[in-house]
């Protein structure tokens, strides 16, 4: 009965092919010693390798186990060795999750000298029980509610869906003993209790909650299966662009999809950049609402130096800097260059016959007999000032004219107004002004161009 549930269980996830050559893990417990018996009886023929890891917490009962390893597969003709892992002598803040970050590199490494195919671990479904309450308890997402996955690229799991009581009754119908870890006994770990406590009082409630939890893992596993392939589907779709430090997302998109999978969305775009990794589900959360009632220019401050900006087509979340404003009023002269470093580029006014140049946002040719003073005034914008749109005519405010453009909030500041005493006469590298348009009266010309920064 325990074996034909194996085969069904490998057979089911596809785990084994004859001759394959796999590497088990052999703690000398019930569950490594029954998954152990169990794969040299299933008849594939297989090529076992056991592997003891000693994770040096336990330095007394370690050597007892080690000669219980050895003897057991020496008995039952299987390759054995044994493994220490050796952890820095400070104290580290997650030891436990340190070991198994280990345990699995030497497992994997073992696996690569002996060419193995597959890496048996001996997981049964009480653990995978334990699992999910135990991620419940931490607030998983359905990732960690699905427990643990009965493969895991080499990594499989044949006692997935066994309980515990079916492997000692197995051991016990064939005579074989197997070590106990005395610190599975205690309750100084979440785990144990957990085991030894909650579980018990579950029982009281549903008697086969070991069988609900192991079977709501299966399906909540197939569904955030589901979910991913459609999550990454819609992640294509999104990105506009990114950098090391900023991503750029598109926002009509981003408002259609459901919030179930938008989450899912945004935290698969943000771990797509190393600066914005680990955002949690709060933040998250707070993104979307700026995405879904904010107003364009809205942003929020999220931890880690990271802003969430909200354009009029476009997300920006980055870690770099808020842009800086131009804060200074400067002058212009005619002829003249002016670097403004705030913005990033050089403003030139130049004398031209040229009445007309040939359209462009980053040059304007303008009256030069209304420009009296033969100086230019440079700053950023200011309550309250105004212009007449060239080719629009009727007076409009500065902040009008920037809403109506779609400037983000962020890059209104940085964008140099070019004056003629209090009169406005350019909105460099966007619209210049309808009154100092040239007329068949103009006498001279002036030239002005907004270059960038040479770098």
């Amino acid at each position: 009965m325990f074996l034909d549930k194996i085969r069904d269980t490998v057979a089911k996830y596809a785990m084994l092919r004859e001759g394959d050559t796999v590497v088990a893990g052999l703690s000398g417990g019930a569950d490594s010693v029954a998954l152990l018996h169990a794969l040299k009886t299933l008849g594939l023929g297989l090529n076992l390798h056991a592997v003891y890891i000693d994770h040096g917490l336990r330095p007394f009962e370690t050597p007892a186990e080690i000669e219980f390893c050895a003897n057991l597969c020496k008995a039952i003709g299987v390759s054995f060795c044994s493994e220490q892992i050796s952890l820095p002598p400070k104290k580290i803040a997650n030891a436990q999750d340190t070991l198994r970050k280990l345990r699995y590199e030497i497992l994997e490494k073992i696996a690569y000298e002996c060419k193995a195919a597959r890496i048996a671990l001996g997981h049964n479904k009480d653990d995978q029980a334990e699992t999910v309450v135990l991620n419940f308890l931490r607030g998983s997402a359905l990732s960690g509610l699905g427990g643990i996955p009965p493969c895991r690229g080499n990594i499989i799991r044949p006692l997935i869906e066994t309980t515990r009581e079916d492997i000692e009754k197995y051991l016990e119908e064939i005579g074989q003993e197997f070590v106990t870890d005395p610190s599975n006994l205690t309750q100084k770990y979440t785990r144990n209790k957990v085991r030894l406590s909650l579980l018990p009082v579950l029982k009281t409630y549903n008697p086969n909650i070991v069988d609900t939890l192991s079977r709501n893992a299966g399906i909540i596993r197939d569904e955030n299966l589901y979910m991913e392939r459609l999550t990454i589907k819609k992640t294509m779709t999104i990105i506009s662009r990114k950098s090391q430090q900023r991503i750029e997302l598109f926002l009509t998109p981003l408002q259609t999809i459901e919030k179930a999978i938008l989450r899912r969305v945004l935290k698969t775009a943000l771990s797509s950049v190393e600066t914005l990794k680990g955002i949690g589900a709060g933040h998250i959360d707070d993104i979307i609402t700026l995405i879904n009632n904010a107003s364009a220019g809205a942003s929020i401050i999220l931890p880690k130096g990271i802003r969430a900006i909200k354009g009029y087509s476009i997300l920006t979340i980055t870690t770099e800097e808020k842009p800086e404003r131009i804060s200074n009023t400067y002058s212009l002269s005619i002829p003249g260059e002016l670097i403004i470093k705030e913005a990033g580029v050089v403003i030139r006014a130049a004398l031209t016959d040229i009445a007309q140049d040939a359209a462009t946002k980053l040059s304007v040719v303008v009256d030069g007999d209304r420009l009296p003073l033969n100086t230019l005034t440079v700053r950023a914008r200011l309550n309250g000032d105004f212009f007449y749109p060239l080719g629009f005519g009727r007076r409009k405010k500065v902040q009008d004219f920037f809403v109506d453009e779609k400037v983000p909030k962020d890059n209104r500041d940085r964008v140099p107004l070019v004056f003629s005493g209090d009169d406005l006469v350019w909105i460099a590298g966007m619209r210049g002004d309808e009154r100092f348009k040239p007329t068949a009266e103009t006498k001279q010309f002036v030239k002005l161009e907004l270059l960038q920064m040479k770098m």
